[in-house]
């Protein structure tokens, strides 16, 4: 009973950061909004499920690979304040975006290499070239595991993996069925709001991350 709560609680985990990871506007939105708009749902569909799976990746790559480098209880501290510092910093550059994340260099270079041609290859290729995805997932794997919201045990690991699976694909699902409905144009300062509502949960969750760690400081001098 206890194993299964604890995997309740990664894969709660994994879906609540799944959705609000995915809601900040980049290339893998807005080619999802303008190629949905001018090519039809299909492709949205097809664009939105290649970048699921890179996503899942990367995702799996830092729970596994990486995750169990931060076990250590000062590596655990370590982890603790970069996650601290990490979703801050991303909460306040979200919050006071001005303009909608265009395709970066990096990324322009894989494209260029690869040079997708199918809807699914371009949402695959978009999320791979974007490095700092895994890098994300790395820090929030290591702050997951120290927070014993995700157990170190594979089947707590897969079980967050999947929770991310499922939050993604439930929010590029609502931005398909925006498109079915005909709002594939999403207006300049629509997209921003919605990067403005992913800053603003980004610094709840810091804010609740730096009581956290105050608590155990506290805790710990007395």
């Amino acid at each position: 009973m206890e194993a299964l709560q604890s995997d309740l609680v990664a894969v709660l985990t994994g879906l609540i950061s799944g959705i609000l990871l995915s809601i900040p506007v980049g290339p893998v939105n807005l080619t999802i909004l303008n190629e949905g708009a001018r090519r039809g749902l299909i492709v949205a569909l097809l664009i939105s499920a290649g970048a699921v799976l890179m996503e899942v990746i990367y995702c799996a790559i830092a729970f596994t690979g990486f995750a169990a480098l931060f076990s250590g209880p000062v590596m655990k501290a370590s982890m603790e304040l970069a996650s601290f510092v990490f979703m801050l910093y991303l909460g306040v550059r979200f919050l006071s975006a001005r303009t909608v994340q265009s395709v970066s260099k990096v990324e322009e270079r894989i494209e260029l290499k690869l040079h997708p041609h199918s809807a699914f290859m371009i949402g695959f290729v978009r999320v791979m070239g974007n490095p700092g995805v895994l890098l994300f997932w790395i820090i929030l794997a290591a702050n997951f595991i120290s927070h014993d919201w995700v157990q170190p045990t594979w089947e707590s690991k897969l079980s967050c993996v999947a929770g991310v699976a499922v939050g993604t694909s439930a929010w590029f699902l609502a931005l398909c069925w925006a498109i079915s409905l005909g709002h594939g144009k999403f207006s300049d300062k629509t997209l921003l709001r919605m990067e403005h509502f992913s800053g603003i949960g980004l610094l709840l969750l810091a804010v609740g991350h730096g009581v956290h760690i105050v608590y155990q400081l506290v805790h710990h001098t007395l």
